[in-house]
């Protein structure tokens, strides 16, 4: 998971300072030293770092911190302050044009950024909030990132232009607009072509488009893999071609992320959305504090909500709430728990959005998509009966359901211990995800 070892560290720099009572000049200094290592070795830029730490040494050795009561407490809250102006402190969203009429946004990056299928993933953001998005093949160098345009434009149920490798991505981008101003699409989307390195023919190639057509927004897609690579291939491409925005893909993964929190910084251009894994809904609007929340170990409760509401059947939920306060919470209600949760993501990335929890997942296994899929093996060779009263099954219905299953009966055992663990905790975190405008009520609970 994306600043993992990072949120680590920071979280043990500051539970040091939360055990003393009072905070002499070289507490903090020791303190921002060790957060200083942490963000190099998060591959943060070197001046930025040296920036960052100045300016929350400059306010935290002020006499109102020292002073304070909670001083620990004052100096984790200025980190907080400074990492979130760091990151833009502002959420920038992406420019349109007002109503119906025509807005032009222009893809680029390099080759294995994850340009093509960030393309189709805006597209499909996009289209949820009520535009018509037209999805423009203009990378004619590689047929396979037409194909791919094409596959992932049909997923989202968003039309793709392309008109093969015969034609130059200007008179592609041009026909592109006609076609969408006669069929009363608002939103063309071109997929401009990458490299493995940046040249002067890519430039040259976003530079005669731009000139050709009327841009609104030129995105660029980094990755955050290669970390203070993509910082310097942001400030290349704004300072070549002009960049309005930013997409950082990958954040997912296990990258060290310091690219998310040197662009902004080094660039002036604001991250726009991070790619948080491999489906077409994995695109996340980028709130600078959110992100500054999750990677200090506070939590991310407003995204999780963002996410519940958008994949989670609320009814469903509802009930499930009701049963658990009944104890009435079985075996169907487990694997209907799971059908609900795998929608939003990876289970481990949503457990740590929520404040506190961070820490108690530490060297717990959770379960993956490989190991759901032998959980609801082994709940549906459970007869009806059983999934309904867990309390019947005794140790040879254990073996039957094993055999049924294809496993062996260690992974029955570990399941039923699972769904106990899982039971108490859910009744503990039931009411506490509470909807928008005051909606109350558990929207969901989350079972591993």
């Amino acid at each position: 998971m994306a600043f993992e070892s990072l949120s680590d560290k920071l979280q043990n720099v500051f539970k040091r300072l939360r055990s003393k009572g009072r905070l002499s000049e070289a507490d903090v200094k020791a303190a921002l030293k060790e957060v200083k290592m942490a963000l190099l070795e998060a591959d943060v830029n070197f001046k930025v770092v040296k920036q960052f730490t100045k300016s929350v040494e400059e306010r935290a050795i002020g006499a109102d911190v020292m002073n304070s009561l909670t001083p620990g407490q004052m100096v984790i809250k200025i980190v907080n302050e400074e990492m979130v102006k760091l990151m833009g402190s502002e959420t920038v969203a992406l420019e349109l044009n007002p109503g119906n009429e025509l807005t032009v946004i222009m893809m680029a990056g390099l080759q294995g950024a994850g340009k093509t299928t960030t393309a189709a993933k805006l597209a499909g953001k996009l289209k949820i909030k009520g535009r018509k998005p037209l999805l423009v093949a203009c990378d004619i160098y590689r047929p396979a990132a037409i194909q791919q345009l094409k596959i992932n434009g049909e997923k989202q149920e968003v039309p793709v232009f392309a008109m093969g490798d015969n034609h130059s991505p200007v008179n592609i981008a041009k026909a592109a607009i006609e076609h969408a101003q006669k069929n009363g699409l608002n939103v063309v989307i071109l997929d401009t072509a990458g490299r493995l390195h940046i040249d002067e023919d890519m430039m040259n190639e976003l530079i005669a488009i731009k000139e050709a057509v009327d841009v609104k927004q030129t995105v660029l897609v980094v990755d955050a893999m290669t970390g203070q690579d993509a910082v310097n291939v942001a400030s290349t491409f704004n300072e070549k071609a002009g960049v309005d925005g930013i997409i950082v893909t990958k954040l997912d993964g296990d990258t060290r992320g310091g690219a998310a929190l040197s662009i902004r910084a080094v660039t002036g251009k604001p991250i726009l959305y991070v790619g948080m894994g491999e489906k077409l809904s994995d695109l996340e609007q980028f709130y600078p504090d959110r992100m500054a929340s999750r990677i200090l170990g506070m939590g991310d409760i407003l995204s999780l909500i963002e996410k519940a509401e958008a994949q989670v059947d609320e009814e469903k939920a509802r009930e499930m709430e009701r049963k658990l306060r009944k104890a009435e919470f079985d075996f169907n209600d487990f694997l209907e728990q799971f059908s609900q949760i795998r929608k939003m993501g990876n289970l481990g990335d949503l457990m740590g959005m929520i404040p506190g929890m961070g820490n108690k997942l530490k060297g717990m296994e959770m379960p993956d998509d490989k190991s759901i899929k032998r959980i609801e093996s082994i709940i549906l060779s459970m007869t009806k009966e059983e999934r309904s009263r867990p309390d019947l099954i005794n140790p040879s219905r254990k073996r039957r359901i094993a055999a049924g299953a294809g496993v062996n009966i260690a992974e029955v055992n570990r399941l039923m211990k699972q769904f106990e663990q899982s039971k108490k905790m859910m009744k503990q975190m039931s009411g506490m995800m509470g909807g928008k405008k005051g909606r109350r009520g558990g929207m969901f609970n989350l079972p591993f």
